[in-house]
């Protein structure tokens, strides 16, 4: 089995309305040091096979398909062997 930690963030051209809100929101509360914030998502998946180049095509198509719009987002994924 394989623990996948998907990273899902907006393409560097995409604005982020909530980036600007979340950064605006540190700079009022002191944090003037903050430069830019970007928001993405984060999921754990867990892929019951013992073949990693398996568990890394399944991954990959699942962001292809559902977990990322390809238009807008990137996203980067880690693999670990868990138990």
């Amino acid at each position: 089995m394989f623990l996948a930690r998907v990273y899902v963030t907006l393409k560097p051209a995409v604005n982020d309305p909530q980036g600007l809100t979340v950064m605006g929101g540190l700079h009022s509360m002191g944090y003037e040091t903050v430069a830019d914030v970007r928001i993405g998502k984060y999921l754990e998946i867990r892929v019951d096979t013992e073949n990693r180049d398996q568990a890394e095509s399944d991954v990959a198509g699942m962001c292809d398909r559902l977990l990322a719009n390809p238009v807008i987002e990137n996203y980067s994924f880690t693999l670990e062997r868990v138990e």
